[in-house]
């Protein structure tokens, strides 16, 4: 196959890194490990609703461009491209989405946990 363009190569496809799904079990103990940063992307109606994954950061997903920006002088505290981040929303979509943004300002390892409904699947406690 050497020398042919596939679909995947001529779009750009499968280089660098992508956002990774992460099993709610493994999420909850690398969380509570500290290896990880959890980051809640919903809005803050959301929140105050349901809570949120203990521990988490919180960024609703339109800010996340400015916030989560390591080069931004509002760059939210406890964040840092060279410590893996677990995105999380109330499904899963801003997660991919906001993760795929993390990884375009530097972020080296980025989890999409899907929603808070998974953290909770995996033992995980929610703070109100």
């Amino acid at each position: 196959m050497k020398g042919r363009l596939t679909m995947f190569g001529m779009f750009g496809m499968g280089r660098g890194p992508k956002v990774q799904r992460i099993a709610p079990a493994d999420a909850v103990r690398m969380a509570a490990a500290g290896e990880v940063t959890l980051l809640d992307v919903r809005e803050a109606a959301e929140l105050s609703a349901s809570g949120k994954a203990m521990g988490a950061l919180h960024v609703p997903l339109v800010a996340v461009a400015n916030k989560c920006d390591p080069n931004s002088p509002s760059c939210v505290k406890g964040l840092s491209v060279d410590k893996p981040v677990v995105v999380y929303c109330a499904a899963g979509g801003r997660a991919e989405r906001a993760g795929a943004e993390l990884l375009s300002m530097g972020y080296q390892t980025v989890y999409n946990l899907g929603g808070l409904s998974d953290w909770v699947s995996g033992g995980g406690k929610v703070e109100r």
